[in-house]
């Protein structure tokens, strides 16, 4: 009989800890030191070269989580995402891109890649078919993220890694709005996951930092990349990460229930015409994300009728803030177009569905009911005549 695999929570909570051999207590230790012994030791360490021993720890604890041989982390999801690339590319190569991404990722290929010779080509739709068409005899990565910033496409992540697979190409995928307690795409058979940690995995809004899982194969070209580049993260974030993570499974799994919850509020109110959360029956990817996800999240986005001010319900808004960044246990609200995506031009943004008036959401771990509340508060004040909200049923 095979040993059982642990929970997500319990490996949440014990993978990857330190041993506090000196004293015995309950949690890991955390070890300050920029200068290690470099004689007579087993391996010199350097934070630099991601080897501390609390960045070791965590980095298993990563691994577990994603179900991969190994791990590695950075200092921000963005050193996570250009150091992965960066590791499997040089001048005269090719990456496929899916169309939908975040805006981050987005500038660093189109404002970099030119000026490195490396070239790069987006897809028009997340149809796997539009993927392999853009394959070409340079191309080396493929690379996408589901669900994406901030529309909350799903792309086939198996048909993409089959994809991968066929050509000889590095999979890559930016798995940071399911957090590895609702998606492990290394099951599906990507090479490369990346996150920013930044989000679910911290999942405070007081820490910066991204973190990659693949094979050891995979982790030793990245780690070799993130060395030269610098991308590393101090030993005090570490642990700071280290200690979220003991809650990610239980914080995930409220904002779970909480989005799907709002996300059938609001496309039952009559002041919101667009709800994109994939856990609704009639978002075109509810199938395909039910198959591949174990939970549907925490993020969603939303456009008002026309007669609501975006921004004047954002600034209603009393207990859900509006604020950067996103999957912290605060509820809050943003206009992708004005931050998370604001440096793609805005033609290719209306493209991409992201208009001046979407609203991009992050669910919290407050009462639902107090959620509602609150946005029912905002929508009166801009229609004082409207007693209560009305269903569209």
């Amino acid at each position: 009989m095979k040993p059982k695999k642990p929970g997500i929570n319990t490996l949440c909570t014990h993978e990857g800890e330190l041993e506090d051999q000196q004293f015995q207590g309950a949690i890991s230790p955390l070890y300050m030191s920029t200068s290690y012994a470099f004689e007579d030791v087993d391996q010199k360490r350097y934070p630099r070269y991601f080897n501390t021993p609390n960045q070791e720890a965590l980095c298993k604890k990563i691994a577990a989580l994603e179900h991969a041989e190994d791990a590695l982390i950075f200092g921000s999801g963005m050193a996570a995402i250009s150091t992965s690339i960066m590791a499997f590319l040089e001048a005269g190569d090719h990456i496929v891109l899916q169309n939908l991404i975040y805006g981050g990722t987005y500038n660093l290929i189109v404002r970099q890649f030119d000026k490195f010779g490396i070239s790069y080509s987006f897809t028009d739709t997340l149809s796997p078919d539009d993927f392999e068409r853009l394959i070409q005899p340079n191309t080396k990565v493929i690379y996408i993220e589901t669900p994406s910033n901030p529309m909350l496409t799903i792309t086939d992540i198996k048909a993409i890694a089959d994809i991968g697979k066929r050509h000889g190409l590095i999979s890559m995928i930016d798995n940071t709005f399911a957090s590895p307690v609702n998606q492990n795409p290394i099951d599906f058979g990507i090479d490369v996951v990346i996150h920013s940690a930044t989000k679910y995995m911290g999942g405070h809004s007081d820490i910066c930092a991204g973190a990659v899982a693949t094979t050891k194969e995979y982790r030793d070209q990245i780690h070799s990349m993130g060395i030269r580049l610098g991308g590393s993260l101090s030993d005090y974030t570490v642990w700071l990460l280290e200690r979220s993570l003991k809650t990610m499974g239980l914080r995930v799994q409220r904002q779970n229930e909480n989005a799907m919850i709002l996300a059938q509020y609001l496309d039952a109110n009559t002041y919101v015409t667009n709800v994109y959360y994939p856990g609704l029956p009639d978002h075109p990817d509810h199938d395909l994300a039910r198959s591949q996800m174990h939970g549907f999240g925490g993020m969603m986005a939303f456009e008002l009728d026309p007669s609501i001010d975006p921004v004047a319900f954002r600034k209603a808004l009393k207990l859900v803030k509006s604020s950067m960044s996103l999957a912290g246990v605060e509820s809050t609200v943003l206009s992708p177009a004005e931050t998370s995506h604001a440096l793609i031009p805005n033609e290719e943004r209306e493209k991409l569905g992201i208009t001046d008036g979407l609203i991009r959401f992050s669910v919290g771990i407050e009462e639902v009911e107090d959620l509602i509340s609150d946005i029912e508060q905002a929508l009166m004040q801009l229609q004082p005549e409207t007693a209560e909200m009305v269903n569209k049923s």
